[in-house]
């Protein structure tokens, strides 16, 4: 901005109020531009501060998602020796089952069945959300796999996923039995435990000495690539 043009007097008195008369004008630009610049100033201050608020809130935001995402990961597959070392396991039942293919519902004498004559096609291993047929499941036995069963009134919601993490990735089904004599049974061929709880300890210990076990009429045979049941996940 130009400074105003200044005038000129012959009478001392009058020149003098001239000169201050500029000079309070000179004064007043100079605190305009001091206030112009100092509002600037705060501006951009506020700029800086609103960023470094945004800035802070996606890095926490970030940081609660990176938790969420371990915390509530679903749980992996729980992993198992293949093979039986011949561990006495209490309350384990073993059987004398024969093994033939058959045609039609066969009169188990165990409920679940742990073995025993069976339809000529498997039951395809995996998590199932309603009943299966007990011909198709046995013949699953017989190929190693172990048979999870529950009565889905007594287990669900958190104990059914308390089970359901008991379960290793491959040659084990899963699926609801109603009217089953205790609230969980599982069954290899010709042995089965049955448990009040899904955290009993002899879970998983069943798990290791019958889950593709060695003894059973043909072990390593797929469990997978026959008969899909219903409510397959």
């Amino acid at each position: 901005m130009s400074s105003p043009q200044q005038r000129k007097s012959g009478n001392p008195a009058t020149q003098a109020n001239i000169n201050q008369t500029v000079k309070q004008q000179r004064e007043a630009q100079k605190q305009a531009k001091l206030a112009e610049y100092q509002k600037q100033l705060a501006k951009r201050r506020r700029s800086k501060l609103v960023w470094w608020i945004v800035g802070i809130t996606a890095s926490l935001v970030v940081i609660a998602l990176i938790v969420a995402s371990i915390v509530f990961a679903p749980r992996g597959a729980a992993e198992y020796d293949p093979g039986s070392d011949g561990a006495e396991i209490e309350g384990v039942e073993t059987f004398t089952n024969t093994t033939t293919h058959v045609e039609g519902e066969v009169d188990y004498p165990q409920d679940p069945p742990a073995g025993g004559p069976h339809n000529q096609y498997w039951l395809n291993c995996g998590v199932y959300t309603e009943p299966q047929q007990n011909e198709n499941a046995v013949h699953s036995l017989e190929h190693g796999a172990v048979w999870v069963t529950y009565d889905p009134e007594l287990v669900q919601g958190e104990e059914l996923e308390t089970l359901t993490a008991t379960l290793p990735s491959s040659y084990v089904i899963l699926s609801p039995y109603p009217d089953l004599p205790s609230p969980i049974a599982i069954s290899a061929w010709n042995a089965q435990l049955k448990v009040d709880s899904a955290d009993d300890p002899r879970i998983p210990e069943f798990f290791e000495e019958y889950w593709r076990s060695q003894n059973v009429p043909e072990p390593g045979a797929l469990c997978s690539g026959a008969v899909d049941g219903p409510g397959k996940q």
